[in-house]
């Protein structure tokens, strides 16, 4: 019998809809929801440790993937199946997490897996989008404490009109393209890129994407008064002891706000909050340490926290001596190493990013293939985040997730400044040398000059800056230029990019409920001022990209040859095409356009001469002479019959000249009119009809000997009459 479901129904207002549905798939989960729009069908369930863990964290882990089966479709390569996370997927992930983290308790240390599987894939649904309402929906059916229903929704602009959960095809369109986390009463995450949008602007797409994400929380809770509120576990919660807690105020509250207002550097800061700490400590007994260990910790940790927030908040004074809107120092050089294709050094306070510029041909493009998207990136960006950045020890086990958003924020935040008719495939690396804040924001500096300083035309250069809040009532203050500990700290963490025109790409968690949009609009607006401040310093260091690609780097050029053609250029077992690279010392790509079914071939090479033997050969290999015109040929071999000619603008190109078209006078030997190695003119007849073979003619251009006489040709044979013999 299959079992009774319960179910919900979303109304986007356009003939489209979102369905929840719980009850006949994954019971034995805590909490178990499919989500459904269109064919996209996703599958949440969500589990939590009724057994408390040893560690001082919060252990949730979000899981998102995508099935190939779900796109009727086969995993690539030699193992048919669905190994290791790609990177769409973790950066679904990331988006998820991010909204649901800060909503479990923050004494809950119970192990927690969302996990959320992509079931059945439609081509006009963004599935990311439906993720954050099904992972919330699934816990909003389980007993596992959570403060409130939360979702995420995409939203787009196309022709000036929002589009909530847009298509793929109508995100190309779009100028705007975000996802938004939030509940019902606070907007708590915000990602994505736009094409150089006004504060305003983005504003208005979140207050818009923030109304749908209303109707969707209300449509979980109608979900779960179907089903029957479960009652929420009962835990064992973190200690309490107020005595201890104002006996460490007393001893470390002012220590610390003396210690904040001093303008140390990060290292000094560091090593006089940790003298404090220790202090403190020393007012207990090793009983009491051993009994009350992590208690003391905790509470010291929250006097640290209100007596930076406090120091700014009533002096607008900052841990390093700043005032709220100041951008630490900077200094940029690019073409600082000389062996890449392009490269440069932006440091800002004690933040400092290393970013390289590759250009490659096509092959070298980034191949995308998922089960909900197959296609390739020419420009890509990666992240390296070392631990001696910030002074630690740790091992390196692959690429952190971490490392795959920033990356990902700061690859949007350039890639619509990419011309689209750049020849390049284009690979920046930013490699993080130091880390005191906003890491992300530095590559997106740091790759704009190295892209510049390559030769890459950027539309313009594009600069990123990180912005915190610190907030306690009607009293709040806007950082610009956030330090890492203040991000810590501090109630918001918002990064933005983008160009003197507009913003580019954006990246916000808010720790704080209830943000009102005044103070995001004037975090927007201080954000652009230090934007352009920062701006103004690159274009200081290179004011546009350089004309020319360095004499080391590899040049490209793209020509168009018709389909007809591609065959001859690559020769028997690509024979020809790799001769000719060896010979020149260039790499040739050649793609077929199925459209225009001409071939696209792109030569890259770091020597012109070797660029410009390909392009002889390609504009050889289409050379056509036109009937009654005159050429300069070159003889190349002699025959009894004729002499074979080459096209002096077409090498390669031959043909033969006939030993009757030498000369108006009989000749005997063709050596005794032309030798191999002579340039002649000849002209051009077209096709014989009788031969079916070009004919070409010097004795054509040559006045006929007084007194010559044509000689009668000779009869052809009448192959009919002889048939006809009896």
């Amino acid at each position: 019998m299959i079992p009774k479901t319960f179910k919900e129904a979303i109304d986007l207002g356009d003939g489209r809809e979102i369905t929840i549905e719980t009850g006949k798939l994954a019971k034995q989960a805590h909490g178990a929801v499919e989500v459904r729009m269109g064919n996209a069908v996703l599958l949440c369930t969500v589990v939590s440790s009724y057994t408390p863990t040893s560690m001082d964290f919060f252990p949730l882990t979000l899981d998102y993937r995508e099935k190939f089966a779900a796109a009727g479709r086969y995993p690539g390569g030699f193992m048919k199946r669905e190994a290791r996370p790609s990177n769409e997927e973790i950066l679904v992930m990331r988006l998820v997490d991010r909204v649901l983290r800060p909503l479990f308790p923050s004494d809950y240390k119970f192990e927690t897996q969302v996990m959320i599987q992509l079931m059945s894939h439609d081509d006009e649904v963004m599935p990311d989008a439906l993720a954050g309402l099904a992972a919330s929906a699934a816990i909003q059916l389980s007993d596992i404490p959570f403060e409130y229903p939360i979702s995420e929704v995409r939203v787009g602009r196309v022709n000036g009109e929002f589009i909530i959960n847009p298509s793929r095809s109508q995100i190309e369109e779009s100028d705007i393209d975000m996802i938004i986390g939030a509940s019902e009463d606070s907007v708590s995450m915000v990602e994505g890129e736009m094409l150089e949008c006004s504060e305003e602007d983005m504003t208005e797409a979140i207050k818009f994407a923030h109304e749908a994400i209303k109707k969707q929380c209300e449509a979980q809770k109608k979900l779960v008064a179907q089903v029957g509120k479960k009652p929420t576990r009962e835990y064992e919660t973190a200690k309490e002891n107020d005595d201890l807690k104002q006996k460490i105020h007393d001893a470390a509250y002012q220590a610390c706000y003396d210690v904040a207002k001093k303008g140390l550097s990060k290292k000094d800061r560091s090593e006089a909050f940790s003298e404090i700490k220790d202090n403190v400590k020393a007012l207990f007994t090793e009983e009491e340490q051993e009994e009350f260990g992590s208690i003391i910790s905790r509470y010291f940790k929250d006097v640290h926290k209100n007596a930076i927030r406090d120091l700014t908040l009533n002096e607008k004074v900052r841990l390093d001596g700043r005032e709220t809107t100041e951008i630490r120092p900077i200094w940029c050089e690019v073409d600082y190493l000389p062996s890449t294709h392009g490269s440069a050094v932006f440091t800002r306070g004690e933040t400092q990013a290393l970013a390289t510029t590759t250009l490659g041909t096509s092959r070298e493009a980034n191949m995308v293939d998922n089960p909900t998207y197959q296609g390739e990136e020419t420009f890509y960006l990666h992240y390296n985040f070392p631990p001696f950045c910030t002074g630690e020890a740790y091992p390196i086990r692959g690429t952190s997730r971490r490392e795959i958003g920033h990356g990902n924020l700061a690859q949007r935040a350039l890639k619509n400044m990419i011309p689209k008719d750049c020849p390049y495939t284009v690979r920046v690396v930013s490699e993080v040398l130091e880390s005191n804040g906003s890491s992300s924001m530095a590559t997106v500096c740091a790759g704009t000059m190295s892209l510049m300083d390559a030769g890459v035309q950027l539309k313009k250069p594009v600069s990123g800056i990180a912005m915190g809040l610190i907030s306690e009532g009607d009293k709040y203050a806007v950082l610009s230029d956030i330090l890492g500990d203040e991000d810590h700290l501090g109630d918001m963490d918002f990064k933005v990019t983008g160009t003197e025109d507009g913003i580019t790409a954006c990246q916000m968690d808010i720790k704080v409920k209830g943000l009102s949009y005044d103070i995001l609009i004037k975090a927007l607006k201080q954000a652009r001022d230090g934007r352009l401040h920062i701006l103004n310093k690159i274009t200081e260091t290179i004011a546009a990209p350089n004309q020319e690609v360095k004499a080391h780097a590899p040049k490209i050029i793209t020509r168009t040859i018709p389909g007809e053609y591609i065959g001859s250029l690559i020769g028997p077992g690509g024979k020809t095409i790799q001769e000719l690279q060896k010979l020149t010392g260039t790499t040739i790509v050649i793609n077929e356009d199925e459209e225009t079914e001409q071939g696209i071939v792109e030569i890259l090479g770091t020597n012109q001469e070797g660029i410009d033997k390909v392009l002889a050969k390609i504009e050889a290999m289409l050379f056509k002479p036109e009937k009654g015109s005159v050429y300069e040929v070159k003889v190349i071999k002699i025959l009894d019959f004729g002499a074979v000619v080459e096209y002096v603008e077409a090498p390669g190109n031959e043909t033969l000249l006939h030993i009757s078209e030498l000369a108006w006078e009989r000749t005997n030997d063709v050596t005794d009119v032309v030798n191999i190695g002579d340039v002649i003119d000849v002209k051009y007849f077209g096709f014989d009809p009788r031969t079916k073979k070009e004919k070409v003619s010097r004795k054509a251009l040559l006045p006929k000997p007084e007194g010559y006489k044509e000689r009668p040709s000779k009869p052809r044979s009448d192959n009919s009459r002889r048939d006809n013999r009896k």
